[in-house]
């Protein structure tokens, strides 16, 4: 699907034509899309085709004035709407929110900006619906950095949503073990891999840009590349808090479960030798041997039975071993 917008007055409004220093938007493009695309814009058909591969990662390439950059944006959804298996989290529950990337390309050329996507993004919408104010379609490299700041802003927004998450499954796991619970912090624990990984691959995009070799940078433009550098590089540090904490707490309830575990199979033998003890009494009377005490009476060996027991299971509770 293509659309064409310009920003006209404070405003980005669509068009229904290409026209120069308008911004055109690629979701998920027809073959027909993309043809299009490369014969108005004569743009690189491989350029086009870079953001629908779903492993795509992110890099900047110059290529007979055209600049193609691919970077991977977050997404939040719900886990049976993943693009892939790979990406794809476990179903432990309805509510759950499923965090990973998506790559997404911003070709620049002489006159227009394009974007594509695989999907539909909020970070193409925010633009498109007048969420970021003061963008102008025609400043090309000033609307690039600025998505790229938004996409940084939405990596921080995500990071605090799987902190709250987080903390959240933490203090179900300190009323109850679950498995739901378990297996949502690994999830979340995974989707900070994805992050971490995209987020240090934009990170080396951007110094590239930087050192203005491949995009012509203005001192503005300069400036704010440096915010979404400063953006990026406290997600990359946050993205490594989180890390370091989930693996932390996952590491800790492993060994609470672990232990648990070894004081019910302490009970277990406990329960096991003290139970014992009545059938060893009642398979001595049972047996045809003579000279056992009240040998004629049941009463006897069932008050010595319960009387064995009582004292095997006040002697192994005080034992060290099953404390």
């Amino acid at each position: 699907m293509l659309k064409f917008y310009k920003t006209e007055g404070s405003a980005i409004i669509e068009i229904d034509t290409l026209e120069a220093g308008c911004w055109v938007s690629a979701v998920a493009p027809t073959e027909s899309e993309i043809s299009l695309l490369e014969n108005q814009l004569n743009i690189d058909r491989d350029f086009i085709r870079s953001a629908l591969d779903e492993e795509e990662t992110s890099r900047i390439e110059n290529e007979e004035g055209q600049t193609l950059i691919v970077i991977d944006y977050p997404v939040a959804e719900k886990p049976e709407q993943s693009l892939s298996a790979k990406k794809r989290k476990q179903r432990f529950d309805d509510d759950s929110i499923s965090y990973y990337t998506v790559p997404m390309s911003i070709i620049l050329t002489d006159s227009n900006v394009v974007t594509v996507s695989l999907k539909e993004n909020t970070i193409v919408d925010d633009f498109s619906n007048n969420v970021v104010k003061n963008i102008k379609t025609q400043f090309k490299t000033r609307f690039i950095f600025c998505m790229l700041l938004r996409i940084a802003g939405r990596y921080l927004q995500y990071l605090k949503q799987i902190d709250k998450i987080s903390n959240y499954v933490e203090n179900q796991l300190h009323q109850s073990m679950k498995n739901k619970e378990i297996i949502q912090l690994h999830d979340l624990e995974k989707s900070l891999v994805y992050f971490s990984t995209s987020l240090k691959s934009t990170e080396a995009v951007l110094e590239k840009i930087l050192r203005g070799r491949v995009i012509k940078l203005y001192d503005e433009d300069q400036d704010l590349l440096e915010d979404v550098l400063i953006e990026v590089k406290q997600a990359i540090e946050m993205t490594n808090i989180h890390s370091n904490i989930l693996a932390s707490t996952m590491d800790v309830f492993g060994n609470v479960i672990s232990n648990n575990l070894n004081i019910v199979m302490k009970a277990l033998t406990i329960i096991t030798i003290v139970m014992e003890i009545p059938n060893m009494v009642f398979g001595f009377y049972g047996m045809n041997v003579e000279g056992l005490p009240y040998i004629e009476s049941i009463v006897f060996p069932i008050g010595l039975s319960a009387v064995l027991a009582l004292l095997a299971g006040i002697i192994l509770s005080k034992n060290k071993f099953f404390k």
